[in-house]
């Protein structure tokens, strides 16, 4: 008997996926600029026809791979081909014509370029170190001399500002929020938590609603002045609940990287988030295992934790293991030293947050590449079709 294949998607989750993939010089995604001009499925196989305003608009590789990473998140899709148009003059007219009207009325909620890379850090559960992956991850990138905003949206567990040894407070200018700042190597930190308000003490509860939780961090969206950001990393609260949902509505081209320990109950309550990320059509760029085998330093591996939790999580949801990060006691004093353990000069935790940071820029979520092509159409629309 025949083993039966999981359905293809819709072509209503493909479009979902795609209004993830982001123009970025436009600002706006491909689909509601009109440039996805069919979608064919085939089983498992799915077909994506996009227009481009020239035939050879240099961030056509960029789109590629975008489309090709959103679209191949979801489930049962295997295979996924980019099939590339160009636009016709009134084509190009009325896509202009959307992004005056962008700029003009409907401006961007938020100061984050569309040429950041967002990446949520995400799990189903508290306890697996979502936090001081956050953290060690973006010193790393900082390290390799990128910009790097770092927003605690844990509102009432906020940790961030202990462990990266940042004591001031969030300042304001011209009625918008400014970061703390970090400097990491040849880049720094932007940095945006609770825990840098005036008000909020550490060792006192926030007791607030889901509707506020999720207000709070939308405030830390629009009304921050985040500047010129490679990656903006959101150090999630556990769970699927306000502050996952809101973020899926807020941040559509955010991409989610799911933590996990080795432990079998970790691994199941993780692919609930990986679940929710993907009903909200965000991509889960992949998994991160925390705590894994201990080495102790007369050579003996320990596996405390259990082993194999990442691997299987991994494979459950489709998408790569991107690093494991070894149970190592400088991980919790860096946290608690404000000292992140991963600045050290050496060590395993150091080489595993560092490859986990080459990972994230070379395969998972490489910087956008910017080309300029879409953005001297407003002059071209002017002088060869006249003003709207």
């Amino acid at each position: 008997m025949p083993v039966p294949t999981a359905p293809g998607p819709s072509e209503e989750a493909v479009k979902g996926a795609l209004r993830g993939v982001m123009d970025p010089e436009l600002g706006d995604n491909v689909v509601d600029l009109g440039m996805v001009r069919r979608v064919e499925i085939a089983g498992a196989a799915v077909d994506v026809t996009v227009a481009l305003t020239t035939a050879g608009c240099p961030l056509r590789a960029q789109l590629m791979k975008d489309v090709k990473l959103r679209v191949g998140s979801l489930p049962g899709v295997e295979e996924v081909r980019v099939h590339f148009g160009e636009m016709t003059n009134e084509q190009k007219k009325s896509l202009m014509a959307r992004a005056r009207w962008k700029a003009r009325d409907g401006a961007p909620d938020t100061d984050i370029p569309p040429t950041t890379r967002i990446a949520a850090i995400a799990s189903g559960k508290g306890g697996v170190g979502k936090s001081s992956i956050t953290v060690n991850l973006a010193v790393q990138l900082a390290r390799r001399g990128l910009v790097v905003g770092v927003l605690d949206a844990d509102i009432g567990g906020f940790s961030i500002p202990r462990m990266l040894g940042l004591d001031g407070q969030l300042g304001a200018e011209a009625k918008k929020i400014i970061p703390l700042r970090k400097d990491v190597g040849a880049g720094h930190l932007e940095v945006v938590s609770m825990g840098s308000v005036g008000n909020a003490a550490e060792d006192e509860a926030i007791m607030w609603r889901g509707f506020m939780l999720n207000r709070a961090v939308q405030q830390f969206l629009e009304d921050v002045r985040w500047g010129a950001l490679d990656y903006l990393l959101i150090d999630m609260p556990p769970g699927t609940s306000d502050v996952q949902m809101g973020l899926a509505r807020m941040l559509p081209h955010t991409e989610v990287l799911i933590v996990t320990t080795p432990a079998l109950a970790a691994q199941k309550v993780a692919a609930r988030a990986a679940d929710m990320a993907r009903k909200g059509y965000l991509r889960v760029a992949g998994v991160i295992e925390n705590m894994s085998a201990f080495h102790c330093e007369h050579g003996g591996t320990y596996a405390l934790f259990g082993s194999g939790g990442g691997e299987r999580l991994a494979a459950e949801i489709g998408v790569p293991l991107l690093g494991t990060i070894p149970l190592d006691a400088s991980v919790a004093a860096g946290g608690d030293s404000g000292k992140p353990a991963s600045l050290a000069a050496s060590g395993p935790v150091v080489d595993a947050f560092s490859a986990l940071a080459e990972r994230i820029v070379s395969e998972a979520l490489p910087p956008v590449e910017m080309a300029s092509c879409t953005a001297r159409l407003f002059e071209y629309v002017e002088a060869v079709l006249g003003p709207r």
